[in-house]
């Protein structure tokens, strides 16, 4: 027997039952928003200089891709590495503190002490010891990720620490690549020497490989929230690329013309002046080109809209030193130098929603992203772990921030050329603490980028302030500083210095031209690969 219903329950139930579902979608859609939180993608080069962007006035360089990043984002044109060489910034970006309070001062390898000797430079100083792996009790950043959900994965160039001190120690749950090496071993075409990244097939680009890890871990986590971390060997030496690149960029230097001239002598060593290297112009393509496979791949997979993308550099472009590669100019010096153009970077963040396209002047730093991070995502701040940085995100929604001092600490000769310093940023001005004779640097950052003219003695109750305030700092840490060599003997340095400028100097710029000719051949270990990028 068939039940009637009178007509007005029938369409009382049918309301009741369609308001139902609305608020069952409503109700979904809801706790999804509530529960998605944006992906983060870190992208870091590795002595990639302020000035090797198109974006940032490289007429020579081709980085479309990076170039994208910036021009989708934010681009912060005083944005800083925490230190002039990789291990300190490396540290700094995963710890938010900065070089003197982590303790990592050089990068992890280099000569302290009376070791340094051993290197006969002949200098005034016996550089500080520094911590040689990365605190295990600091709370790093992909670790207060992995309490917000986060899956984190790591690949290339670590330098934070061997065994007990790897990328899987602190924080990241998976590692492709990353050990105490911090140069590509073997180079950027396999059969390369890496204990945590096999070799699959001969003739593979390391960039690109490092770009297919990154790229097989977000499909398999593209219903997770994660933290993937893109740290490239490139552009560190030694510099390598394909024929069909080098070919590319030598044809590109003659057209825009070769200088006769392509270094000046620094207070060590030479510097380079001139971008025109088509080897490491090669080798910055390439690393583009794998940038922009990622990126492509996470608009595939529809994520885009849902990613944060950060690039930036751990220090500046080698002009002097290892590879000699690349010129920073207007900024002054490069990697391993106390001035502009060995802390000064590409730093872009681009937010989905925010900061479309613009440019800020702010000063900041690598220690800066832990803090701004984890506001972008909706945790709380840990300002008892990220003690040095800041969150930027202020600034990305059209803010500002208070006003601070950025301090770097290098108790250290470089082998780029730079010396034991310290340096404090405030406002416009910046002032520089030479440890081998105690004198001091000052310059207007606003009127004066290339740091050509020390305004110290016209302006003392400025350094007077800004030393004060930088050595409180330094003593509140802990920082450790330099001693005096009794051994020193201003003779031998003083011809060693003239070795340099009659034999090394001549000898760059015949390799500069060297590298332009048209019977250029490379070492034999490497330049065998054909492979395009797909």
């Amino acid at each position: 027997m068939k039940i009637k219903l009178p007509i007005f329950i029938v369409f009382t139930l049918l309301i009741l039952l369609n308001f139902s579902c609305k608020s069952d979608k409503n109700k979904s859609s809801i706790t999804t928003n509530e529960k998605v939180k944006p992906n983060i993608l870190f992208i870091l080069a590795d002595d990639f200089g302020y000035k090797d962007t198109s974006v940032m006035g490289s007429e020579y360089y081709e980085t479309p891709n990076i170039d994208k990043i910036a021009n989708q984002g934010m681009n912060f044109t005083n944005g800083y590495a925490n230190c002039q060489v990789c291990s300190p910034s490396r540290a700094s970006i995963l710890t938010g503190k900065n070089t003197a309070r982590h303790g990592i001062t050089d990068w992890i390898g280099a000569a302290v002490g009376e070791k340094w000797r051993n290197k006969k430079r002949y200098n005034k100083l016996l550089p500080a010891d520094y911590n040689h792996q990365l605190n295990l009790s600091y709370t790093t950043l992909p670790e207060a990720l992995k309490t917000q959900g986060y899956k984190t994965f790591f690949t290339g160039k670590w330098h934070l620490g061997g065994e007990g001190s790897s990328p899987e120690d602190h924080g990241f749950d998976i590692n492709k690549g990353g050990w105490e090496s911090g140069s590509p071993k073997g180079g950027y075409f396999s059969p390369w020497i890496n204990p945590t990244l096999p070799n699959t097939k001969k003739g593979e680009n390391l960039s690109m490989r490092l770009a297919d890890e990154t790229i097989n871990f977000m499909k398999q986590n593209k219903d997770t929230t994660f933290f993937a971390f893109l740290s490239f060997y490139a552009v560190h030496g030694p510099i390598q690329t394909t024929q069909e690149k080098w070919q590319k960029y030598q044809q590109k230097a003659q057209e825009l013309g070769v200088a006769e001239q392509g270094f000046k002598m620094g207070h060590f060593l030479p510097i380079k002046q001139q971008q025109d290297n088509p080897i490491y112009a090669g080798l910055v393509e390439t690393m583009d080109d794998a940038i922009g496979k990622v990126m492509n791949s996470l608009k595939e997979m529809g994520l885009d809209d849902n990613t944060i993308v950060v690039f930036t550099s751990d220090n500046g472009g080698v002009s002097s030193g290892d590879s000699f590669s690349t010129s920073n100019l207007p900024l002054r010096g490069g990697k391993g130098y106390q001035f502009e153009g060995g802390i000064r970077e590409p730093y872009f963040i681009k937010v989905p929603g925010l900061a479309n396209g613009q440019i800020n002047t702010t000063p900041v730093t690598g220690s800066d992203f832990y803090p701004t991070l984890l506001e972008l995502v909706g945790a709380d701040l840990l300002p008892e772990e990220h003690q040095d940085g800041v969150s930027l995100v202020p600034i990305l929604k059209g803010e500002t921030i208070a006003k601070r001092p950025l301090i770097w600490h290098y108790p250290h000769y470089g082998n780029q050329g730079g010396e034991p310093s310290s340096i404090i940023r405030e406002g416009k001005w910046k002032l520089i603490h030479y440890y081998e004779d105690g004198h001091k640097e000052l310059y207007d950052l606003e009127n004066d980028i290339e740091e050509a003219n020390n305004i110290a003695e016209n302006n003392p109750d400025t350094v007077k302030y800004l030393d004060e305030k930088l050595f409180n700092y330094l003593n509140e840490v802990g920082a450790r500083f330099p001693v005096k060599d009794d051994e020193y003997n201003a003779e031998l340095e003083k011809k060693y210095l003239e070795s340099v400028i009659k034999n090394q100097w001549p000898n760059l710029e015949k390799q500069r031209l060297k590298f332009l000719s048209d019977d250029f051949k490379p070492n034999d270990t490497w330049w065998d690969s054909k492979t395009t990028v797909d």
